[in-house]
């Protein structure tokens, strides 16, 4: 019999690899994966304003999330420095002031480790009822949008020949980004958010034809992670978070060496 809060890890580890994937394969083909981290960095400040306004963490990450998403896709309209830089800045910046910030915060302690590394042992039903439900916006924004989110990464002169508009297509990728780094802040931390994002992507690369396949493969390398992650956690004593990640590295390093093995 699985003990309770083990099973809650596996239900919110689950629900976030399958929000992962399609959002994760977009990051990958867009070569945005540094978006990602720099994301991850401002839920940080996004988590010590949270605690000073008395508000959710979930909340304050993903207010402060949202609001990077949407100064990102202005800086990069206005093309006065390249993306990297943009998101270097900000996301340097965004990290150093919350750590300012949180250690400024009266009567208020942070637990930097569990901020950093996350505590998917500790997720309880009621986390797992939001999780749910952001999971589940991500799921159907991706579904509504997938072929202009398709396009737009593939050649966004089609999706602009089909009526479509590269700055809405923006938006709606970054923010989508953004509830996701709210949701997996809690289970694999700031620095965790985008190897959960990336390494299953990456891993289902070479084994996938399509677009599609991809996405579902690597809902499948990411839901399995969590499941490998848990029981060598489990079994070893060792943090649960860094755990997944490590599994879905082994992943991303066994199907690259069944791509050479194919030839």
């Amino acid at each position: 019999m699985i003990d309770d809060f083990l099973l809650r890890a596996l239900i919110a580890g689950g629900i976030i690899a399958l929000a992962a994937a399609p959002l994760g394969s977009l990051v990958v083909w867009r070569r945005m994966a540094y978006f990602g981290d720099a994301t991850g960095h401002a839920g940080l400040l996004g988590i010590a304003l949270g605690l000073a306004l008395g508000l959710p963490m979930e909340v304050g990450v993903a207010m402060l999330a949202g609001a990077m998403a949407l100064v990102v896709t202005y800086a990069m309209r206005r093309g006065d420095y390249a993306i990297d830089t943009v998101l270097g800045v900000f996301a340097h910046s965004a990290l150093a002031v919350g750590l300012v910030v949180a250690s400024l915060l009266p009567n208020v302690r942070v637990n930097l480790i569990e901020a950093l590394m996350g505590d998917i042992l500790a997720v309880s039903w009621g986390d797992i009822m939001l999780i749910s439900g952001g999971g589940l916006v991500i799921l159907l924004v991706m579904l509504i949008r997938w072929r202009p989110l398709l396009n737009g990464t593939l050649s966004p002169e089609l999706l602009v020949a089909e009526g479509g508009s590269l700055t809405l297509d923006h938006l709606v990728f970054t923010l989508s980004l953004a509830l996701f780094v709210a949701l997996a802040m809690k289970l694999v931390g700031v620095l965790l958010i985008t190897a959960m994002l990336i390494l299953p992507a990456a891993a289902a690369r070479p084994l996938a034809r399509t677009p599609e396949q991809m996405v579902g493969m690597a809902a499948l390398i990411g839901g399995l992670s969590v499941a490998l992650g848990l029981w060598f956690s489990w079994t070893t004593d060792a943090p649960a978070g860094p755990a997944i990640v490590m599994m879905a590295s082994a992943a991303f390093v066994v199907t690259n060496l069944l791509r050479k093995l194919r030839g």
